[in-house]
């Protein structure tokens, strides 16, 4: 299987070793396992292989994060990178017609792709919101539609898809009879109302949401991710997994149960931090009209234009080498004039304040 580069990821890779103020980031600071409150029998606990599906515990904890499902409609996964994988790998064939809606996590395109499918782009715009238009985006869809993939709320712009949108689409979906894939590793940061966007898998019979411990949670080197859909794909999902992932770290299912019993204290550390640096991102943005941007509503991201007649990836790769300032090249979310900017970073100000300097003596 021939599959893309993935430019989000060869980026990283490549760049931020060398950075001294990384922004290409999108977790909150990430927990240290003395922050979580686990029990030291853990240390005792033969290093077996896991239960397939996730611990009945694990399990149990992420169902309370939504409100329609039980547990044979959850299985865990590595990482919601893994999650997402799954869900191709079960769902789609060669030929079938997938959307995706645009920028986005590049997996929800690129593995498409690679396994035959034909793939069809739906931009956001900046004009509106970076929220989809129901008019516009039916435009694309056909009686062949097998699956609509979102990032919800969205990276890279740290836009929200308000709820009567958010419906729009699932009769669309009902309309046409397709799948609709729900990223949904930022739900639970949503900045204005509930934390927590509504998830696919409880408002849509063929909805699939995936999650992960990444983001919301701070444990990103957990790896622990899951898919919540109806019973049928799951078990799907299951046998697929059996040649890729078998099950997750029993130390990851542990802490990940520990940490998601706490998700409370864990939320509000959280919104502090986001809350904090969103009004010195707001700040800077008024002091520097170099850069524009559409304010996030959720998630850790914001998609910034920037005034230069230079291709994202040299702005990002010369701001790197004269300050140590890393941001991601919008050309790796296909959104060229553009950078990603993490705005949960622990320096936030000084790096700002870097970037200012940077363009003003461009």
């Amino acid at each position: 299987m021939k599959i893309a580069n993935f430019k989000v990821e060869e980026w990283m890779n490549n760049y931020t070793s060398y950075a001294k103020y990384d922004l290409t980031t999108t977790c909150i600071a990430p927990l240290c396992i003395n922050e979580l409150d686990y029990d030291k029998e853990i240390f005792n606990k033969h290093l077996d292989y896991g239960e397939i599906k996730g611990s009945k515990a694990l399990r149990e904890e992420i169902k309370k994060l939504y409100t329609n499902q039980e547990l044979n409609n959850i299985t865990t996964t590595h990482g919601a990178i893994g999650a997402n994988q799954l869900v191709f790998l079960s769902l789609l064939e060669k030929g079938d017609e997938v959307i995706s809606i645009v920028p986005t996590y590049q997996q929800h395109y690129s593995i498409p792709e690679s396994l035959g499918c034909n793939v069809k782009l739906y931009f956001l715009k900046e004009e509106n919101n970076w929220l989809p238009n129901i008019q516009e985006l039916e435009k694309f869809i056909s009686s062949k539609t097998k699956l609509l993939c979102l990032n919800n709320p969205n990276n890279p712009t740290g836009s929200v898809i308000p709820n009567h949108i958010l419906f729009e689409i699932v009769e669309l979906a009902k309309k046409y009879n397709f799948w609709i894939l729900s990223d949904e590793v930022y739900r639970g940061l949503n900045l204005y109302g509930n934390p927590y966007s509504l998830s696919i898998a409880d408002i849509y019979d063929k909805g699939i949401s995936v999650g992960s411990m990444s983001k919301t949670y701070s444990l990103p080197g957990l790896r622990v991710g899951w898919v919540v859909a109806r019973e049928d794909l799951i078990n799907e999902i299951n046998h697929q997994r059996q040649y890729n992932t078998i099950s997750i770290s029993i130390l990851d299912d542990y802490f990940a149960t520990i940490a998601l019993k706490n998700k409370d204290q864990i939320e509000n550390r959280n919104f502090k931090i986001l809350k904090d640096n969103l009004n010195i991102l707001k700040l800077w943005l008024n002091a520097n009209p170099n850069f524009t941007c559409v304010l996030p509503t959720g998630g850790t991201t914001i998609l910034l234009k920037y005034n230069q007649e230079i291709s994202s990836k040299n702005f990002c790769y010369n701001l790197l080498k004269q300050t140590g300032v890393a941001l991601l090249p919008g050309e790796t979310f296909e959104m060229e004039g553009f950078v990603r900017l993490g705005y949960c970073a622990s320096n936030l100000s000084k790096a700002l304040n870097l970037i200012s300097i940077y363009t003003n003596t461009y």
